[in-house]
């Protein structure tokens, strides 16, 4: 299995560990591994933190929609999915502004320091972005049902028993 496969593994499992990181994160947990390409990178081959981050921002936004989709809205509850949706696309819209801002290419891996300071950075951003978004999902999730809520409160992704099945609690198989 190679680094890259691995890192996009663990990087989408973590992102998707719980469905509010999933619906209005900033932070990718994508970025830390971005940060730290292989030391000795296949000849001609590139790393591109750009294309990752992207790729992770749509992720979310078709999260959301899934989620959407899921919770069979009401109309009286169409007010809070509102807020919320328009929250997360503010906050999708930044976090897309800080994709572009990223490397398109890496050939060689960015030192500790280096390392260091994009995790700060990114975890500035996810902060920024929960402060953002969390009220309208407090809202939301007020309005929901019990059935609805159940939904959203089930984890998702690889580490949370998506394709790996791992920790899914079902017993032993």
């Amino acid at each position: 299995m190679s680094f890259r496969f691995l890192l996009l593994a663990m990087a989408a499992g973590l992102a998707f560990a719980s469905p509010a990181s999933a619906l209005d994160s900033d932070f990718d947990m994508i970025e830390l591994a971005q940060a730290a390409p292989p030391a000795t990178a296949a000849p001609g081959r590139t790393f591109s933190p750009k294309n990752m981050c992207l790729d992770q921002v749509a992720r979310r936004i078709g999260n959301r929609a899934y989620i959407k989709a899921r919770l069979e809205l009401k109309p009286e509850q169409m007010t809070a999915w509102n807020a919320f949706e328009k929250a997360s696309d503010e906050a999708s819209t930044k976090a897309t502004a800080r994709c572009a801002a990223l490397p398109a290419e890496l050939k060689e891996r960015p030192n500790y320091v280096d390392r260091l300071s994009m995790e700060e950075d990114a975890m500035k951003a996810r902060v920024a972005s929960i402060a953002a978004v969390k009220p309208t999902l407090v809202a939301l999730y007020g309005v929901l049902s019990p059935e609805q809520k159940t939904i959203l409160d089930r984890p998702r992704g690889m580490m949370a028993g998506g394709p790996g099945h791992h920790m899914r609690g079902h017993g032993p198989r």
